[in-house]
């Protein structure tokens, strides 16, 4: 500040004495002005920012971003508009517009959306969304065209909208025609194809081309003869294809199929009654409205009391006046005999989609009805016989089946070993026991796994056992037991470990159980057979070696621990043959 204002009272000295000397022409008088101005400006800014400055050393609060800025309030102003030059008349023309706000960012997700030049008609959703409104469409025409038919509903003031409405659905055929169809990919040799041109020409060699044009045929030419007549506009049923192929969609789709599928069979069922019920308005405007107790005497809703009429025909409920002219006899004879052969058909339809849908556990119905007939035909104990039912409730719970390898050993074995490495390769990848292993190895062994369901207090293996399975807990946990009664814990294991090794990999006889094992609660446990093991380690002698150094290890530490448990001493854990137990490092060979 000092400096500052030694700085300042030196300008200012200059100042005058520049300003008291003479002025020998007019030239050095105006530049003597103008060079006398500039000093007296930069004087005051010297002085203004030693003010600020003093201020800021006084309050050292207050920041420079409080400070008031130099900048003008119409830079903000003006930073809010955008200035657009056009040509008007081979004038130019400077407008000046607010600035539009910020785009959200799901709007700019959709404007950065481009459409893909192939789509996979199996897994892309948004092609099964396309399908939707496609079937839509075609339910509009499927429903609609009876009822515009038969009924009264379509009128002079009302025209403008049906026909807006089935302009729209053509419009949607047409896209699908011309945009999605041929997009579709396809299987030639083996190949998917993705090419435009092929995928266009496959498209037009189809049946569902041929339909898809026909559907479209022109048929309103003929409104100038007729007026508008929905029954012109039956062509677009021939898009029937497009309703298969939303329906296996959905199908693939939906976790619960059946749901989908229950509904699906009651539409069927609701359409035949919607179709009886346009025919039977018809037939009532043919006879007379209200000419005889039989036809629709024209009071209420037209739609909802033929309807009911027709829930009444076809469903053979009965209660509905005889019919009296012949043409009356004639129709509900055809509506009876129609009526008990489409609900039949409904019937059986709907039971086989619940038969489907609850065909799993009617198996685990049937498969525990035999085995309760069986123990109770072998005089099986009550206690015995609740826990076998017990295993069968809790694995059906838990699972959703009762033995996982009858539904994978349908699938190729790439696809089953998928399934293993999807669900079980997180667990067994933490076993340390096969760290270091050959990944492959380890793939191959996922699909070798056994899932088994222990109930609580069952022994999972016992000492002395011929061990010929090693298990790795999935899911609950195990306890090592041991004491005259089987009833002392020695320590608890836990999902993710594994235990048995020894006597999977051990070799010459050396393959005795070690410890007891029983299950603390519901445990869910993964096995793997000796001779399964053996067969996938053929191929991988590295990992072979790596696996009988760590068995030997293993060996070692048990026979380290029976030595402590014979001379007494202070045991923390028994020798099982479970590295993820032994208070016992493998690899510094020391005592944790």
């Amino acid at each position: 500040n000092t400096s500052i204002n030694l700085c300042v009272h030196s300008i200012e000295q200059n100042v005058c004495v520049f300003s008291c000397r003479g002025r020998p022409s007019s030239v050095a008088s105006v530049g003597s002005v103008v060079v006398q101005e500039r000093l007296n400006e930069l004087v005051r800014l010297f002085k203004g920012r030693t003010e600020m400055k003093k201020d800021r050393l006084v309050d050292p609060d207050d920041s420079e971003e409080e400070s008031p800025t130099a900048s003008p309030d119409g830079e903000e102003e003006k930073d809010e508009l955008i200035e657009l030059e056009i040509e008007l008349l081979g004038q130019p023309l400077k407008l000046t517009l607010p600035k539009p706000p910020p785009m959200p960012d799901w709007l700019r997700s959709i404007l950065a959306y481009r459409f893909p030049s192939s789509i996979d008609p199996f897994t892309d959703l948004i092609y099964v969304f396309w399908l939707f409104l496609v079937v839509a469409a075609w339910n509009w025409n499927v429903w609609l065209i009876p009822v515009r038919w038969a009924f009264p509903y379509q009128t002079e003031e009302n025209l403008h909208l049906w026909l807006l409405a089935d302009y729209s659905c053509d419009f949607i055929y047409i896209l699908d025609i011309l945009v999605f169809q041929p997009r579709l990919q396809f299987v030639r040799a083996g190949d998917i194809v993705c090419d435009k041109k092929d995928m266009r020409e496959h498209y037009m060699t189809t049946e569902r081309f041929k339909m898809d044009v026909i559907s479209l045929f022109p048929m309103e030419i003929f409104y100038y003869f007729t007026g508008v007549n929905s029954l012109l506009r039956f062509p677009r049923l021939f898009k029937y294809m497009v309703f298969s192929e939303f329906n296996d969609r959905m199908e693939a789709v939906m976790k619960k199929a059946y749901i989908y599928r229950v509904i699906r069979t009651s539409s069927y069922l609701l359409y035949s009654l919607h179709i009886n019920a346009c025919l039977f308005y018809w037939g009532s405007d043919y006879e007379g409205l209200g000419s005889t107790k039989w036809v629709y005497n024209g009071k209420g809703n037209a739609y909802i009391r033929c309807y009911y009429f027709a829930v009444k025909t076809l469903i053979t409920i009965g209660g509905l006046p005889d019919p009296t002219t012949v043409f009356e006899i004639f129709f509900q004879l055809i509506n009876y005999f129609v009526g008990v052969f489409a609900f039949s058909i409904m019937i059986g339809q709907m039971r086989d989609v619940v038969g489907a849908a609850t065909a799993g556990e009617n198996y685990y119905r049937a498969c525990m009805d035999s085995t309760s007939k069986y123990m109770t035909s072998y005089n099986i104990p009550r206690d015995v016989q609740n826990r076998i039912k017990t295993w069968y409730d809790y694995t059906w719970m838990s699972q959703g089946m009762l033995d996982e390898q009858e539904l994978l050993i349908q699938l190729p074995i790439k696809m089953r070993q998928d399934i293993a490495v999807d669900v079980n390769y997180s667990i067994v990848s933490k076993v340390a026991l096969f760290q270091g292993c050959d990944r492959q190895m380890v793939f191959d062994m996922l699909t070798r796994l056994k899932s088994v369901v222990f109930l609580p207090g069952d022994f999972v293996c016992k000492k002395g056992e011929i061990g010929r399975e090693m298990y790795i807990i999935k899911q609950g946990e195990v306890q090592v037991v041991g004491g005259p009664d089987l009833a002392t814990v020695f320590v608890t294991i836990r999902a993710g470990s594994v235990f048995g090794e020894i006597s999977l990999l051990a070799g010459g006889g050396g393959n005795r159980r070690t410890a007891n094992v029983k299950a603390h609660g519901f445990a869910n446990l993964m096995i793997l057979d000796k001779k399964d093991l053996a067969e996938i380690l053929v191929h991988y002698p590295e990992s072979q070696k790596l696996l009988r150094k760590k068995a030997k290890d293993l060996k070692n530490i048990g026979l380290y621990f029976e030595l402590r448990s014979h001379h007494k001493r202070n045991l923390r854990t028994p020798a099982i043959g479970c590295h993820t137990v032994f208070c016992f490092d493998l690899f510094t060979k020391k005592e944790i």
